[in-house]
């Protein structure tokens, strides 16, 4: 499959892909585009902040590589990124992994001034040795997600074409322009990318016109479908472009990052 011209040098993007809503494809949309830009011959970094570490599970073949994971680099000054950043499967792309132990994260930052800074400051000491970031994110607006949006140049939303798509919006939105006012004035939403959608149904259809109807021309022109090779490849430790480089969801995975690229490039010109 041949992917699409990397976004200029000069500029990095560090996306956050975040939905306080589950199962709307964050971790698969995480895993195939970091992949996709890794492929591209970009230097790329995928951040697992989920505590269920779906991201590092799906991309780590031995996690016995790094005893500590990112709750430790946030939890103390002592850990760094780059004790926690591994090569994943996929050629070019590294991951800072995830272990269950950032369930305690929150509690034990509570009350910390900084708490809200801890991955910014983190990643400051490593963003120049990559092109792109992808930060997957848990199914929270609490204070890992937070710690995501501070960090970020970008925000990118999956909403999955459902009856529910558009429950618990307002709030993240809410969490948006706070961030934005507080700590990130520069985060910007880079889109909102329609998943596990059916074309045969109406409720999709339906769903989509209401996403539409409060994004408007934020909604990415690719939507991901439902796909059983999407849902197999993470077991297999691959991304769709290996996995199922003909496939459905690799095709629609490739426009989405032709459409990031030319976003990146507009937002950052």
């Amino acid at each position: 499959m041949v992917l699409p011209s990397s976004f200029s040098r000069g500029k990095i993007l560090i996306i956050a892909i975040a939905n306080q809503k589950g199962g709307v494809g964050k971790t698969t949309t995480a895993l195939n585009i970091s992949s996709a830009f890794a492929i591209l011959g970009n230097s790329a970094l995928l951040i697992d902040t989920d505590p269920q570490a779906h991201s590092t599970i799906s991309s780590v073949h031995d996690l016995s590589q790094s005893e500590k994971s990112l709750y430790d680099v946030l939890i103390d000054n002592n850990v760094k990124i780059e004790d926690i950043i591994i090569q994943s499967t996929v050629p070019g792309l590294d991951i800072a992994i995830s272990k269950i132990a950032m369930a305690k994260l929150e509690p034990a930052l509570l009350g910390q001034i900084d708490g809200h800074f801890r991955l910014k400051d983190n990643i400051e000491n490593i963003k120049k040795k990559y092109d792109y970031i992808i930060i997957d994110t848990p199914p929270t607006l609490g204070l890992i997600t937070l710690n995501a949006l501070v960090a970020s140049t970008h925000i990118l939303i999956p909403i999955q074409s459902s009856y529910l798509c558009l429950e618990g919006t307002d709030d993240l939105l809410e969490t948006i322009e706070k961030v934005r006012r507080i700590a990130n004035p520069k985060l910007q939403i880079i889109g909102v990318l329609v998943t596990l959608h059916d074309r045969r149904t109406n409720i999709s259809k339906d769903a989509v016109e209401r996403i539409r109807k409060v994004f408007g021309r934020k909604i990415f022109k690719t939507m991901v479908t439902k796909s059983v090779k999407l849902e197999e490849s993470p077991a297999y430790k691959e991304s769709i472009f290996t996995y199922s480089p003909r496939s459905t969801g690799a095709l629609q995975y490739k426009k989405l990052v032709e459409e990031i690229i030319r976003r990146g490039k507009i937002k950052d010109s």
